[in-house]
């Protein structure tokens, strides 16, 4: 079992930053792929940026070169920097976690966090 934690949403203004947080329980976070995931309003929680184990990352075509996804595996956290922030990126941004390879669909993550809200105002 892996629990996740979130924190470090907010408000931000358009073109600002925010740091989000993701602590990770179990003696094992090396060797978990990590993800990030959001959901809008009325929309579907869709892929932003994932952390594979082995160390290398993926992006959603939405926010490459804005956000940037990155883990301490000694404090069993990943961390989620999102700069330039537009309006269109607010939403509940929930953490996920799978001992598998991940992607950027939701099925393919096991454990999930209860999401934290980031709002973006222009």
């Amino acid at each position: 079992q892996v629990q996740l934690v979130e924190s470090g949403g907010g408000l931000a203004q358009a073109g600002g930053s925010l740091r989000l947080s993701c602590a990770a329980s179990g003696r094992t976070f090396s060797s978990v792929t990590m993800g990030w995931f959001r959901q809008a309003p009325g929309k579907e929680r869709e892929f932003v940026a994932r952390s594979h184990w082995s160390g290398y990352s993926t992006y959603a075509d939405s926010v490459v070169g804005r956000f940037t996804i990155s883990r301490d595996n000694g404090k069993n956290t990943v961390f989620l920097q999102m700069n330039s922030l537009k309006p269109e990126d607010t939403a509940v941004y929930y953490c996920a976690a799978t001992h598998g390879g991940g992607g950027n669909l939701r099925s393919l993550y096991d454990y999930w966090g209860q999401g934290t809200q980031v709002t973006v105002s222009s």
